[in-house]
């Protein structure tokens, strides 16, 4: 690894890593990321002289994560927060992205033509 990707980075770099990783239709800000901080217990820059964050290379993976998982996803920070917590491992490669996004709207057609069946049921 070379020595820039080691290195801290302020919190607006955070943001342009982040962003240009994806494709982002809604803008990631500074904001959202401090607001972060204090809804996952496992974001913890470092704030040095002049109260400024900093972020190791972790942190921008657990951001990117996170962004994944509230963002692309369309999980709850409730959700995010329990797998954090278990530590569960996710895969951030781009294929598995579109295939569990695929699976998910599987599983709501699914869901979607139950309750449309049941519905034909009550009132047939």
């Amino acid at each position: 690894m070379d020595k820039t990707y080691n290195a801290y980075k302020t919190i607006g770099e955070v943001v342009k890593i982040i962003t240009s990783d994806n494709n982002l239709k809604v803008p990631l800000t500074t904001h959202t990321i401090r607001y972060w901080e204090t809804q996952f217990k496992q974001i913890k820059p470092k704030i040095f002289n002049g109260k400024r964050r900093y972020y190791d290379s972790k942190n921008i993976e657990l951001l990117k994560k996170v962004y994944f998982l509230l963002k692309k996803q369309g999980m709850t920070i409730n959700g995010v927060k329990k797998i954090l917590d278990k530590n569960q491992m996710i895969e951030l490669d781009e294929t598995l992205n579109q295939s569990i996004k695929h699976e998910n709207l599987k599983l709501k057609i699914t869901k979607i033509s139950k309750i449309i069946k049941n519905l034909k049921k009550d009132n047939g």
